[in-house]
């Protein structure tokens, strides 16, 4: 898949075993230029090493909790580039406690601060982004089937991810008319330092390899392949999907 000439900002990338390193490794191989962001000054020992590793030759702090970081993020691209093509939203976050306590007892501090961080920061990404976006351009989060049915120790994050499900679909039709295309990835369980958090991942791992007709648990490389397509040309008349990336379990009624 040639992406020589296309820019792509990935947000969302925190070591090597992340999705968005994944993404953001096949993009490079493809022949897209890249910017990350990061979070906060902490993280950028984190991420300069993976941004020299993936070629990138700039990286940007945006903390999406703050409107007015995700507006200069977007101030600093527009003085590299004079367009974007691609973004790639792979963040989330909810406090520890709300995942694996009981959801009944979700407080409301928790509650906002999963929909904010989860769900508003990725509509408020591409309100930012919209003056550098153009007929073909395209943007992707991440999801996981937890939105959609109860995951044990997912708690509040599964309700957000209902949502950010639910906005793709609006995002999609309010930016539809301009021809950009936006459509989210629900990848099966994978270790990542976000998933770290939440328990009984192992033990899903292990259900997964006995029944999703695949047999197998997805890597990396199986997501990103999903994530080049969407972002490419190839899929110019997707938008506004959950593409499930997870050996098919998702199908499975047990």
């Amino acid at each position: 898949m040639d992406l020589k000439g296309k820019k792509a900002l990935v947000m969302g990338v925190a070591n090597n075993y992340s999705i968005a390193y994944g993404i953001s490794r096949a993009l490079v191989d493809s022949g897209a230029e890249l910017i990350l962001s990061y979070a906060s000054p902490a993280l950028l020992k984190r991420v300069l090493p993976l941004a020299e590793e993936l070629g990138a030759k700039h990286c940007i702090e945006c903390d999406v909790s703050k409107d007015y970081s995700i507006r200069e993020l977007f101030s600093q691209v527009a003085k590299l580039w004079d367009s974007v093509d691609i973004i790639v939203h792979s963040i989330a976050y909810a406090p520890k406690d709300e995942l694996n306590g009981a959801f009944h007892e979700c407080s409301r501090n928790g509650f906002l601060t999963a929909m904010d961080i989860s769900v508003y920061s990725f509509i408020a990404t591409l309100k930012e982004a919209k003056p550098l976006l153009h007929p073909g351009s395209t943007a992707l989060t991440l999801t996981y089937y937890g939105g959609e049915k109860v995951v044990p120790h997912y708690g509040v994050m599964g309700v957000a991810k209902a949502a950010l499900e639910a906005s793709v679909r609006y995002l999609a039709h309010s930016l539809g008319s301009d021809n950009i295309r936006v459509n989210a990835i629900s990848a099966g369980p994978i270790k990542t330092l976000s998933s770290a958090v939440i328990g009984g991942i192992g033990q899903m791992q292990k259900r997964i390899e006995k029944t999703a007709p695949l047999a197998r648990n997805i890597s990396l490389e199986d997501i990103a392949k999903t994530a080049l397509y969407l972002l490419s040309d190839y899929s110019s008349g997707v938008t506004g999907e959950t593409i499930y990336v997870d050996a098919g379990i998702n199908i499975m009624a047990y």
